[in-house]
Parts: structure tokens; C-alpha cells; sequence
């Protein structure tokens, strides 16, 4: 036990600029405190006690506000970053050495029965506000950028932008016309597009209404 908390302390070293030193990891990190819940809990959740289980798990949810179900797979050095409002399935897989920001959901769409939640491959960053939604796989070394939503897999070696998700740099190579790197700022809103959208079509029926007042005159 302790040489898994020391490896999670030199994990949040290793990734984390701002943490100084050992005590303040101890005391102060909400991933350190949801992780060590999580492993206490999945122990519990896979010897059949799933209710003290989730009480392990809604414990470190209103101490962290990181909500890791105790029957996800989680695997070696996941740090998490921040961590408010992370929300991590119950058929959620995570390989080794993961990434997730603020806000992220590795949730399901509510329509697919016994396997719900993503599957993570190795060294994956997850951008803060991602959404990854179903029952599919997101590859070894990939990056999703923040606010994306994950419909559908991705190849190893990607990274993901958009809503939805698409995927802009395959092995470290530009997909298609896609000209920028991975941007976690300047991400397309889709409530600003689809007002866009409307507001052409308003202006196209208003000039269609004033032609056909024109000819009945």
C-alpha cells in the first residue's frame, strides 16, 4: 500500500509544476484522496460489497468532487488533475498513466446495456470539460482536447478536437485539412454554430416572404 501511495505522490511530482513537495501532496491533492478511496472501494466491489463500496465512493465524491464508480478498471499512475467534477463510469476502463482534467465525463449515452463507458488505452490525456460517451475504445497515446465530445473510437496514436469529436493529427501527422495543432482554447461552440445556422435560414425566408409579397402586388 504504501509503495503504491509513494508512486502516486511521484506521479502528481512528475506531471504537476505546482506541487512543492511531499506533505503538501498528502494534505492538500483531491486525486491522491479519490484514487486511494477508489482502490479501497473496488476491493470491496469485487468481494460482492457493493453498498459499503459506494459508500467508500460517494465519501471521497463530497471530499474531492471526483465520482469514480468502484466497479471501474483503473490502471497504473492515473493522475487527476484538479478533479472537480470528474465522473468516471462503472464499466469505465483506464490503462496505465492517464491523464484527466477538470470536468471530464468518461460516461455512457444511456442506450447500451452491460458495457456503458469507454475504454482508455495507455498515456491518455483527457482535456478539461471532455466528455467520452459509449461502450467504445480510445487508444494508447491519444489526446483529447478540452470541451471535446467523444462519440466514437480512436486510433492509437491520435488526437481528438471538436464537437463532436475528430480527429485532427494521426502519428504525429496533420489529418486531412486540419492546419492547427491541438487547440484547448479556441474550441468551435456548437450552441454559437447552430444559432449561425438559424439565423441564415431566418434571413433566407424573410427574402423568399418579401419576393412573394412583391409579386401579388
Amino acid at each position: 500500500m504504501f509503495d503504491t501511495i509513494r508512486r502516486d505522490i511521484r506521479i502528481i511530482k512528475e506531471r504537476d509544476p505546482a506541487a512543492r513537495n511531499t506533505l503538501e501532496i498528502l494534505l492538500t491533492y483531491p486525486s491522491l484522496v479519490a484514487i486511494r478511496c477508489y482502490r479501497i472501494a473496488h476491493r470491496l466491489y469485487m468481494h460482492g460489497h457493493f453498498t459499503s463500496a459506494r459508500i467508500i465512493s460517494q465519501w471521497a465524491r463530497s471530499r474531492t468532487g471526483i465520482e469514480i464508480h468502484p466497479g471501474a478498471k483503473i490502471g497504473r499512475g492515473l493522475f487527476i488533475d484538479h478533479g472537480m467534477g470528474v465522473v468516471i463510469g462503472e464499466t469505465a476502463v483506464l490503462g496505465d498513466n492517464c491523464l484527466l482534467y477538470q470536468g471530464v465525463t468518461l460516461g455512457g449515452t444511456g442506450k447500451d446495456k452491460g458495457k456503458r463507458h469507454p475504454t482508455l488505452g495507455n498515456n491518455v490525456l483527457v482535456g478539461s470539460g471532455a466528455k467520452v460517451l459509449g461502450p467504445f475504445k480510445v487508444g494508447n497515446n491519444v489526446k483529447i482536447a478540452a470541451n471535446a465530445v467523444v462519440l466514437t473510437a480512436i486510433p492509437d496514436n491520435c488526437t481528438a478536437v471538436g464537437v463532436p469529436a475528430r480527429v485532427v493529427r494521426m502519428n504525429g501527422r496533420k489529418v486531412g485539412s486540419v492546419t492547427q495543432e491541438i487547440d484547448q482554447i479556441h474550441i468551435p461552440d456548437p450552441v454559437s454554430q447552430e444559432l449561425c445556422r438559424l439565423r441564415v435560414e431566418v434571413e433566407s425566408l424573410k427574402q423568399e416572404l418579401s419576393e412573394l409579397k412583391k409579386e401579388e402586388t
